[in-house]
């Protein structure tokens, strides 16, 4: 320690820097004290500060102290400082030259006692069952025959082994561990580090993605089980996306992950017989269903085979079936050949009845008709031409006075060329229109003559009249001794019928010459 000493002091006392008697003190509190175990409330506690250090200050009913954790003891705490807690603070007494404080700068902290920790852990639980973590509406349902299990866990412990064989009796199936440490201060962030891990694993990849996770751990002391109760591990199951069983101790150990849980299994016996059925029990199931199924089966098919024999002897055979068609057809064909030649009788008639009313006369009075219609038109049509020339030779007179001769003369010409124009028009209408009569009245005559009953005198046969020129068409009509003519297709004759009428015995006629080509018309 340097001194310094003045010549004018009036006291011969050693004169100190600030940072001496500064540094003096502090090595002087950390000589006395060294380690200690603190025990006292947080106080003023907000959280670490933006460069990872935590300040805070630890207090009793008399007393103070200021306390710091540096960055790298604070991520290795197990416990984590919080506001109002009771804590064990284990550390170094020194102090601050820069404000003139001394403080214990804290490399460990734990709960003051089990009550201290039973309280953090309810106080804990409120706050993530407030945020909802706790609800059983998150909950996933359990796979009922998971292909690939995670089971996250010691891999040295006696648990892995219980679950693996209890597995391996009751259905085998692929099993995957994620070794963590179940105990420690490093025990919760692997727990959620494995979680979050086994939920990052694709399906198809080199290992594949679990359809069920187990997360186990042996019985033990609260302060054993402390790792679970870790915010970290509960968030992360929270979130895994993989349906997930909690056996962490025994059935009257409890933990934060048992709250979160999609399941919680007493034991992680338990919890692999929550996870997988029983082969043996399915294979007995399922044989006892194949056989109500084959039962069920053959009595299904016994009941629609009786029910298809009933309804065959129900079902009437083909020849009732077709017995009422079959009828129908023959009626209808017999009906047939009668319907024909009566639709033909029909025909003919109505053709006769026609052809009668179509005479040369008639046609000719037609044309006579059409042909006065046309007269009429065309003197009509020579008034209308003459009054319009008498109406334009007015009009020409009056413009005359008032216009000069050659425009007049120029009009009269134009007037002259459309009357002729329009004579010209008339004379060809007149042609068209009588030409279209001529042709209409030959297309009747024609048509007269192939109806005329003188094409059928041609073929051969007769037309019989009586005295008053009607025609005879049925024997009954005449009487022995009538007079008659008889037209053939080059003239006619008289005649006069011997005999009885129709249905009565007649004396044989005597024979005579007949035309030639002419049958006997009784």
């Amino acid at each position: 320690m340097s001194t310094q000493q003045t010549s004018d002091s009036p006291s011969n006392l050693t004169e100190y820097t600030v940072s001496e008697i500064s540094g003096s003190i502090k090595r002087t509190v950390e000589d006395a004290f060294g380690h200690v175990r603190l025990r006292g409330e947080i106080s003023g506690y907000r959280g670490p500060h933006s460069s990872g250090h935590a300040y805070f200050s630890l207090k009793d009913d008399r007393a103070r102290i200021e306390a710091v954790i540096w960055r790298g003891v604070f991520s290795r705490l197990k416990f984590k400082p919080e506001e109002g807690m009771e804590m064990i603070a284990t550390g170094k007494v020194t102090t601050y030259p820069g404000s003139s404080k001394y403080q214990i700068v804290i490399e460990q902290l734990e709960p003051a006692g089990a009550g201290a920790l039973m309280a953090l852990l309810e106080e804990r639980r409120k706050k993530l069952a407030a945020e909802g973590l706790f609800d059983d509406n998150r909950k996933q349902l359990l796979p009922f025959m998971p292909e690939v299990i995670g089971v996250i866990t010691s891999p040295t412990g006696a648990v892995i082994r219980d679950i693996l064989h209890r597995i391996s009796d009751r259905f085998p199936v692929h099993v995957v561990v994620w070794p963590v440490r179940v105990q420690g201060e490093t025990s919760g962030p692997e727990v959620a580090a494995a979680i979050k891990g086994f939920n990052a694993l694709d399906k198809d990849g080199a290992i594949p993605r679990p359809d069920l996770l187990i997360v186990a751990r042996g019985g033990g002391s609260l302060e054993d089980l402390w790792g679970f109760n870790d915010e970290e591990v509960v968030r992360a199951a929270a979130a895994s996306g993989i349906p997930l069983i909690a056996a962490v101790g025994h059935e009257t150990d409890w933990t934060l992950i048992d709250h979160v849980a999609d399941r919680r299994a007493p034991t992680p016996t338990g919890a692999a017989e929550m996870a997988v059925p029983v082969k043996a029990d399915l294979e007995a199931d399922l044989s006892a269903l194949a056989a109500r199924h084959s039962g069920g089966l053959t009595r299904l098919l016994d009941a629609r085979r009786q029910a298809v024999r009933a309804m065959a002897r129900a079902l009437p055979s083909i020849d009732m079936l077709l017995a009422l068609p079959r009828r129908r057809f023959d009626e209808s064909a017999g009906n047939l050949g009668r319907a024909l030649q009566l639709n033909t009788a029909n025909k003919r008639r109505d053709f006769e009845r026609r052809a009668q009313r179509i005479t040369p006369e008639s046609l000719l009075r037609r044309f006579l008709q059409k042909r006065q219609r046309i007269g009429e038109l065309a003197n009509a049509y020579d008034r209308r031409v003459e009054r319009m020339q008498d109406r334009l030779a007015g009009r020409l007179s009056n413009a005359t006075s008032r216009l000069s001769l050659r425009p007049a003369l120029a009009r009269i010409d134009q007037g002259r060329t459309g009357l002729q124009g329009l004579a010209g028009r008339s004379d060809k209408a007149i042609s068209l229109l009588s030409e279209r009569q001529r042709r209409r009245l030959n297309e009747a005559g024609r048509l007269l003559d192939s109806m005329s009953y003188k094409n059928v005198l041609q073929r051969g046969y007769a037309v019989i009249r009586d005295a008053g020129e009607n025609v005879v068409d049925r024997a009954s009509d005449l009487s022995s001794g009538d007079a008659v003519s008889i037209e053939f297709k080059d003239g006619r004759v008289d005649a006069v019928t011997a005999g009885g009428s129709a249905g009565k015995a007649k004396p044989k006629p005597a024979a005579r010459k007949k035309p030639a080509g002419q049958g006997s018309l009784f």
